[in-house]
């Protein structure tokens, strides 16, 4: 069974810049594809973006491409998600999920086994 704990979240202003990280255990972390997620409140959840096993593959959704930006480090079994410009639509909480599924590119949320607890990253304008 895999375990993910993010960590990283927090109130910050527009324009500043936070990192995220999501340690994992019990399986193999290279193993897996890795996902962030986010949910604002009275939204859905929605895809931020994915990394590929080795972290040579990234991808992003439309609204966060060019401003956050995922990796991993598979020694560590830690991935990460650096977050600059933030917005106040920004504000959610950020899900870290993981997968072995194969596909190229893994976007929707039921397409992940694991998840971690969430965590609040908060933008005040």
């Amino acid at each position: 069974q895999v375990q993910l704990v993010e960590s990283g979240g927090g109130l910050v202003q527009a324009g500043d810049s936070l990192r995220l990280s999501c340690a994992a255990s019990g399986g193999t972390f290279s193993s897996l594809r890795m996902g962030w997620f986010r949910q604002a409140p009275g939204k859905a959840r929605e895809f931020v973006s994915g990394i590929s096993r080795s972290g040579s593959g990234t991808y992003y959704a439309k609204s966060v491409k060019g401003r956050f930006t995922i990796s991993r480090d598979n020694a560590k079994n830690t991935v990460y998600l650096q977050m600059n410009s933030l917005n106040a639509e920004d504000t959610a909480v950020y899900f870290c999920a993981a997968t072995f599924r194969e596909s190229l590119v893994i976007t929707n949320a039921y397409e992940y086994n694991y998840w971690g607890q969430g965590i609040q990253v908060t933008v005040s304008s």
